[in-house]
């Protein structure tokens, strides 16, 4: 079980950090703004327009990114160790997880429990971070299964 949660939580976290600091630049900003923003829930959302690097704001940024990232990567875990899924079912509950994450963060937690994205990406984007986060869980998940698939031929 340990494998599917680290590497569909580490897969959602790159993906998604990733992502974001991609679509910043796409959308002008510098590409921190986003991994900042989500330490808003700690300094309030005047962090959103923070653009530097530093520990206070990045590395609290970041670290709550790979913890959200983790949490939902233990979801999908939970799911798939408990079955050994096929490629088919893995991309499906790894598509529920993330429409189920992007509904919680965004429809029903408090604002200040969000990821904070909105605080420095446009809604498009926010919506293909979370589709991007996503992708990471199903590619953690297929890895997964295949290290699984090739201990299980040894």
């Amino acid at each position: 079980m340990a494998r599917y949660i680290l590497l569909c939580g580490a897969g959602a976290a790159i993906a998604s950090m990733g992502a974001t600091a991609a679509l910043a630049r796409m959308e002008g900003k510098p590409a921190l703004q986003p991994i900042n923003s989500s330490s808003h829930w700690l300094w309030g959302e005047a962090v959103g327009k923070n653009t530097r690097l530093d520990a206070a704001h990045t590395g609290i940024g970041a670290a709550t990114n790979l913890g959200a990232g983790l949490f939902w990567g233990t979801v999908l875990g939970f799911i798939l160790d408990s079955k050994h899924p096929t490629l088919k079912q893995t991309v499906g509950y790894g598509i529920g997880v993330g429409a189920v994450a992007g509904a919680l963060d965004y429809g029903i937690m408090p604002k200040r429990l969000t990821p904070g994205w909105e605080l420095a990406l446009s809604r498009r984007s926010v919506v293909l971070t979370f589709g991007a986060m996503t992708a990471g869980l199903v590619m953690g998940g297929l890895t997964a299964r295949a290290l699984e698939d090739s201990r299980g031929s040894e």
